[in-house]
């Protein structure tokens, strides 16, 4: 099959990093896929090798004028040009069937996740009009789209050399009790965490990476070195700030660390597979949704309270972070349980394989699945 792929650049971790692992996981697979995006700069550095069954397309307007492939994908709310919409109208009407048009949307583990997902959603206007869009959720149930997973990746974690990685990247192994990857917006609380760990009875080694997380960090240590006297750059906290590392490297630094800060989507997916005790933290919005979000993500992860509590912490709901060291120990039980019941669930690639074959129809596989 041809699958078309629409992705508009908000976030280039987020959005783009998703759209591009969904596309080269279906070209594993011997499916064919075109990107269309709206800016690819950053796949330079995420796919520095690209992938021989994906073409990567620019989406301005108008440019999507090519006959419409076997399936659609509108990845997280962004809609297709009108152009494009009424050359898939004439091969709807051609071919006697519409190809599947799939609404990819944002993951979320409330319970509207499972409820909406693989509902038809009619086209009423436009030149479209008639041919019907399905709603498709990842998630972390079996009632949801699942999760973007690769057929070799349990192989690949096998095989992984930490050991190896790190001295790659010219670390030392042995320099530090705990090893720690950042990636991160500005949390309020990134200039306590830091003070705790200058002064903290193991030695930590901070694994930064580019971009906002790296000027974050930079400006904490910044203010914790003019105004607070208990900062100390002692050898009980190492900093290590990391260059753009391309997908494949960051699985590796999230399998190579003993804890995890992600943000956004896509890391936490692939610190979940990496089954490493994992913070989250979320995009703040105005109206804080993000705080429903989270609750409703902890509650499945079956988060222990100490878990809970430096999440609240970590993402502004908590004045402060809790004052007891972490408890690596429980977070990790919880989040090997998890991987386990995700890895006895379909991934989402072969859900979308599915329902695209199976025809994008209100009686669909996906409707099936609800």
């Amino acid at each position: 099959m041809l699958w078309d792929i629409f992705c508009k650049v908000i976030d280039n971790h987020g959005d783009i990093g998703v759209c591009w692992r969904l596309a080269a996981q279906l070209a594993s697979r011997g499916e064919k896929v075109r990107l269309w995006v709206d800016d690819a700069s950053a796949l330079a550095w995420m796919a520095p090798g690209g992938h021989p069954r994906v073409q990567v397309l620019p989406w301005v307007a108008g440019s999507a004028a090519l006959e419409p492939g076997d399936a659609i994908v509108e990845a997280f709310g962004c809609e297709l040009d009108l152009p494009f919409q009424a050359l898939l109208a004439q091969k709807s009407r051609r071919q006697g069937r519409q190809p599947a048009w799939i609404n990819l949307e944002y993951l979320t583990a409330e319970p509207f996740a499972e409820r909406t997902h693989g509902l038809p959603s009619p086209v009423l206007a436009g030149p479209a009009r008639g041919l019907t869009k399905h709603f498709f959720y990842p998630g972390f149930t079996a009632r949801t789209g699942g999760l973007l997973r690769e057929i070799d990746l349990l192989e690949r974690q096998a095989h992984f050399d930490r050991t190896d990685w790190l001295r790659r990247q010219g670390l030392d192994p042995t320099a530090a009790d705990r090893w720690v990857s950042l990636f991160c917006y500005e949390p309020a609380s990134l200039d306590e965490l830091l003070a705790r760990w200058s002064q903290g009875p193991r030695r930590t080694a901070l694994l930064v990476t580019a971009g906002r997380a790296a000027a974050a960090v930079r400006a904490a240590t910044d203010r914790l070195g003019r105004g607070n006297a208990g900062w100390s750059r002692s050898a009980r906290l190492s900093i290590t700030y990391l260059p753009l590392l391309s997908h494949d490297d960051f699985d590796r630094l999230l399998w190579s660390c003993d804890l995890n800060f992600v943000r956004g989507e896509d890391s936490l997916v692939r610190a979940l597979w990496a089954g490493r005790p994992l913070v989250w933290q979320l995009y703040p919005q105005d109206d804080l949704a993000h705080h429903d979000k989270l609750d409703a993500f902890l509650d499945w992860l079956d988060a222990p309270p100490s878990l809970r509590a430096f999440h609240a912490g970590w993402n502004g709901i908590a004045p402060h972070l809790p004052a007891a060291e972490p408890d690596l120990d429980a977070w990790a039980e919880a989040l090997r349980a998890a991987r386990l019941r995700l890895l006895a669930q379909g991934d989402l690639v072969t859900q979308l394989l599915r329902f695209a074959q199976a025809g994008a129809s209100p009686s669909g596989p996906a409707q099936k699945n609800r």
